[in-house]
């Protein structure tokens, strides 16, 4: 065990993995960061066993999938088990997120790490984007399509960094070379962001817990402790992610990518993945396409508003009634944009997707700071009351 603390490299580890002063009272709601450290273990792993046997090419790339499923031995379950823990990771990213809102992780002393999980968030978004596009099935392809081509909105410059980002002037054999290389790359860079993550977690005052108060007075070593309740909810995501991978492998996926794609072919609905739904409904709800691209970005960093906006004394809102009605409210409003991102651009859905909308941005730009100073207003009200009952006649 001195090794272990007199090593370089082993000391390190020892200070995160074994020794880590840990709150004693949090809760399961702080065994994400360690499933998602899993997905991304597994997501390396089987990318880099399914770039083997790829072919990123319009002609073969589609052909080289179902080659991976069929003549490569276990190929079906890495790719299965790939595509599967995709949707687990973001899942699992949306619940850590909804957690560290929940309880205030945003707040000083933990910007830095709520700033960097923002950045995580936004390479995973771009990666699963690239992902979809590889295997070259009617969704992928007019999915790539349609996304690359906002880039046009861009004043002047628009068309020219459409053309680039094909690599000619349509999505093809350029085109999927480009986004190979970028989705082999990016995990990788993904990898270094979530270490980063780690250390400036560690390096300020660590975790936090569920009373939203210091917890310097009563910690624990991280093993065995936390670690065997780590292990926990991993066999547990194990389990859930089997039962998906062995037993119904493509109910979250869309069947026109399991057709070849076809240029001269449109699908009825170009739809992403069910975990940019959200995103992409803020999208189709802005008539004017600029607006629309920039709305849909806004989105995603108004995360790092939270910090800011925030204007309670207290951290987290576990005991704040009128701000957990705001984020229940919010939550709600985000499964509905989830819900209109996959629906045809008619009527009543467009009204409804620009009223989700306008909720969305008000939550972080006027709900919250509105409620956090009515309720500062009123714990002092509060506590000027208490006082004054208590004072001696």
């Amino acid at each position: 065990m001195r090794i272990l603390k007199s090593h370089p490299l082993l000391k390190m580890v020892n200070s995160y993995l074994i020794d880590s002063p840990q709150p004693a009272n949090i809760s399961y709601l702080w065994n994400f960061g360690s499933l998602l450290a899993v997905c991304l273990i597994i997501q390396i792993a089987t990318g880099v066993t399914l770039a083997m046997h790829y072919n990123p090419s319009i002609a073969e790339a589609f052909n080289s999938v179902e080659h991976i499923m069929r003549d490569v031995n276990n190929g079906w379950l890495i790719r299965y088990l790939h595509a599967n823990t995709a949707s687990a990771f973001f899942f699992l990213v949306y619940l850590h997120i909804g957690r560290g809102i929940y309880y205030g992780s945003y707040r000083s002393p933990r910007t830095l790490v709520w700033f960097l999980g923002t950045i995580i968030f936004l390479l995973m978004i771009v990666t699963g984007f690239l992902g979809y596009v590889l295997p070259y099935g009617q969704m992928s392809l007019w999915g790539a399509t349609v996304i690359t081509n906002l880039m046009s909105a861009i004043p002047w410059i628009g068309q020219d960094i459409v053309e680039f980002i094909w690599g000619g002037f349509s999505v093809n054999n350029a085109t999927l070379n480009r986004f190979f290389s970028l989705h082999f790359l990016l995990p990788f860079v993904l990898a270094a962001f979530a270490l980063m993550h780690l250390i400036a977690l560690h390096d300020s005052v660590g975790s936090g817990n569920p009373l939203g108060v210091s917890g310097n007075y009563d910690r624990l070593p991280f093993a065995p402790y936390f670690l065997f309740k780590d292990l926990v909810t991993i066999f547990l995501f194990i389990l859930v992610l089997s039962t998906f991978v062995f037993f119904m492998p493509n109910v979250l996926g869309d069947s026109e990518n399991y057709v070849p794609a076809n240029p001269m072919q449109t699908p009825a609905a170009i739809v992403p993945e069910w975990y940019l739904l959200p995103f992409y409904a803020i999208l189709r709800s802005i008539p004017n396409k600029l607006l629309g691209v920039i709305a849909m970005l806004s989105a995603i960093l108004m995360l790092l508003v939270l910090p800011f906006s925030d204007l309670g004394k207290f951290r987290g809102i576990q005991n704040r009634p009128l701000s957990k009605v705001a984020f229940w409210a919010f939550i709600a409003n985000f499964l509905i944009l989830m819900q209109l991102g996959a629906k045809h651009v008619e009527s009543p859905f467009i009204e409804l997707g620009q009223i989700s909308t306008a909720l969305y941005f008000s939550h972080f730009l006027i709900f919250i700071p509105a409620i956090s100073l009515l309720e500062n207003t009123l714990a002092e009200l509060s506590a000027y009351n208490k006082g004054f009952s208590s004072a001696p006649k």
